[in-house]
């Protein structure tokens, strides 16, 4: 995937990383506006991603209630003008809100290791897969979301 050199502007997401950075998130993010993490993030994950960016966490289902860090369970976010609503469960999040009426532009969930983009009217469901160890016969995948001209650029990228 060609980010035009890096001049388009983009957030990273990622999910599910269960502990295990890497690397390779390193050259992906480096120049995100922001970075996203829907969860399940385990230990040594955040400050390597806080070098490269801001980022928005929220807390996953095996993110112990002894986390070293207060992660909410949904947050919502906002770059650049850009409404973010953020959660691990995507199907728990649904209960709770229409993000399609509440305006929001992008939904970021993790949990199933699946990634998926869905486009619901012109709101963009995300799910960018596990960028941890591989599981459940799943690629390893995180997602970049370019920001074009006031238009999101979804892309699913594998890690090695």
């Amino acid at each position: 995937m060609d980010r035009s050199s890096a001049q388009t502007p983009f957030i990273g997401v990622l999910s599910d990383t269960h502990g295990h950075y890497d690397v390779e998130l390193d050259i992906l993010f480096a120049g995100a506006l922001h970075i996203v993490h829907a969860g399940d993030v385990g230990g040594g994950v955040l400050e390597p991603l806080r070098r490269l960016a801001a980022v928005t966490a929220v807390a996953g289902n095996t993110d112990l209630p002894d986390w070293p860090e207060e992660l909410p369970w949904e947050v919502e976010a906002e770059v650049t003008g850009t409404r973010i609503l953020i959660c691990h469960i995507g199907r728990s999040l649904m209960g709770r809100h229409d993000p399609v009426a509440e305006g929001y532009d992008l939904v970021v969930s993790g949990h199933s290791h699946k990634a998926t983009v869905e486009w619901r009217e012109g709101t963009l469901f995300l799910n960018p897969g596990s960028a941890g160890r591989a599981r459940f016969g799943q690629p390893r995948t995180c997602a970049l979301v370019l920001l074009a001209g006031g238009r999101l650029e979804p892309h699913i990228v594998p890690l090695g």
